[in-house]
Protein backbone atom coordinates (compact mmCIF):
# COMPACT_ATOMS: atom_id res chain seq x y z
CA UNK A 1 0.00 0.00 0.00
CA UNK A 2 0.92 3.79 -0.67
CA UNK A 3 0.74 5.03 2.33
CA UNK A 4 1.72 1.93 4.86
CA UNK A 5 4.04 2.68 7.25
CA UNK A 6 3.56 6.54 7.46
CA UNK A 7 3.32 8.12 10.55
CA UNK A 8 2.83 12.12 11.69
CA UNK A 9 3.36 13.89 14.27
CA UNK A 10 2.57 17.22 15.88
CA UNK A 11 4.64 19.65 17.92
CA UNK A 12 2.95 21.67 20.78
CA UNK A 13 4.93 23.42 23.52
CA UNK A 14 7.83 21.36 22.63
CA UNK A 15 6.11 18.03 23.38
CA UNK A 16 5.54 15.68 20.02
CA UNK A 17 2.44 13.56 19.54
CA UNK A 18 1.30 11.06 16.96
CA UNK A 19 -1.50 11.21 14.73
CA UNK A 20 -2.94 7.80 14.59
CA UNK A 21 -6.54 8.76 12.88
CA UNK A 22 -7.43 11.71 10.16
CA UNK A 23 -5.45 13.28 7.32
CA UNK A 24 -3.80 17.04 8.54
CA UNK A 25 -5.78 19.79 7.75
CA UNK A 26 -4.55 21.03 4.43
CA UNK A 27 -3.58 17.65 2.84
CA UNK A 28 -4.00 17.10 -0.91
CA UNK A 29 -5.49 14.16 -0.02
CA UNK A 30 -7.67 15.17 2.20
CA UNK A 31 -10.70 15.87 -0.04
CA UNK A 32 -10.42 12.43 -2.48
CA UNK A 33 -9.98 10.46 1.28
CA UNK A 34 -13.24 12.43 2.84
CA UNK A 35 -14.85 11.77 -1.16
CA UNK A 36 -14.01 8.23 -0.94
CA UNK A 37 -15.25 7.89 3.07
CA UNK A 38 -18.53 9.30 2.73
CA UNK A 39 -19.17 7.95 -0.82
CA UNK A 40 -21.85 5.12 0.54
CA UNK A 41 -23.20 7.07 3.60
CA UNK A 42 -26.35 8.61 0.74
CA UNK A 43 -26.95 4.92 0.49
CA UNK A 44 -27.01 3.19 3.93
CA UNK A 45 -29.29 5.86 4.58
CA UNK A 46 -31.46 5.22 1.98
CA UNK A 47 -31.51 1.68 3.24
CA UNK A 48 -33.12 2.75 6.62
CA UNK A 49 -36.14 4.23 5.22
CA UNK A 50 -34.28 7.77 5.57
CA UNK A 51 -33.51 10.69 3.36
CA UNK A 52 -30.47 12.46 3.10
CA UNK A 53 -29.76 16.12 2.12
CA UNK A 54 -25.95 16.93 2.14
CA UNK A 55 -24.17 20.09 1.58
CA UNK A 56 -20.15 19.48 2.00
CA UNK A 57 -19.30 18.09 5.28
CA UNK A 58 -23.09 18.52 6.64
CA UNK A 59 -25.00 15.59 6.42
CA UNK A 60 -28.32 15.77 7.70
CA UNK A 61 -30.75 12.51 7.90
CA UNK A 62 -34.65 12.82 8.33
CA UNK A 63 -37.66 10.84 7.86
CA UNK A 64 -40.99 12.02 7.51
CA UNK A 65 -44.16 10.51 9.62
CA UNK A 66 -46.95 10.96 11.82
CA UNK A 67 -47.53 11.41 15.35
CA UNK A 68 -48.42 7.87 15.84
CA UNK A 69 -45.42 6.96 13.68
CA UNK A 70 -42.75 8.56 15.79
CA UNK A 71 -41.29 5.28 17.77
CA UNK A 72 -40.50 3.81 14.19
CA UNK A 73 -39.11 6.96 12.82
CA UNK A 74 -36.63 7.14 16.23
CA UNK A 75 -36.15 3.32 15.89
CA UNK A 76 -35.08 3.81 12.24
CA UNK A 77 -32.62 7.15 13.01
CA UNK A 78 -31.05 4.71 15.83
CA UNK A 79 -30.55 1.74 13.81
CA UNK A 80 -28.88 3.81 11.16
CA UNK A 81 -26.61 5.94 13.24
CA UNK A 82 -25.50 2.45 14.99
CA UNK A 83 -24.26 1.31 11.79
CA UNK A 84 -22.91 4.41 10.74
CA UNK A 85 -20.68 4.60 13.94
CA UNK A 86 -18.58 2.01 12.88
CA UNK A 87 -17.76 4.26 9.80
CA UNK A 88 -18.01 8.16 10.79
CA UNK A 89 -18.38 9.64 14.09
CA UNK A 90 -19.98 12.32 14.67
CA UNK A 91 -18.86 14.95 16.37
CA UNK A 92 -21.43 15.61 19.48
CA UNK A 93 -21.22 18.86 20.04
CA UNK A 94 -22.26 19.21 16.43
CA UNK A 95 -24.98 16.77 16.43
CA UNK A 96 -28.54 17.57 16.98
CA UNK A 97 -31.93 15.54 17.11
CA UNK A 98 -35.28 17.33 16.60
Amino acid sequence: MFLSGCTQQTAYNGQLSYILFGVPQGSVLGPVLYSLYTAELAHIVARHGLLCYQYADDPQYYISMTVDDSAFAVDRLAMCQAYMDSRLRLNPTKTQVI
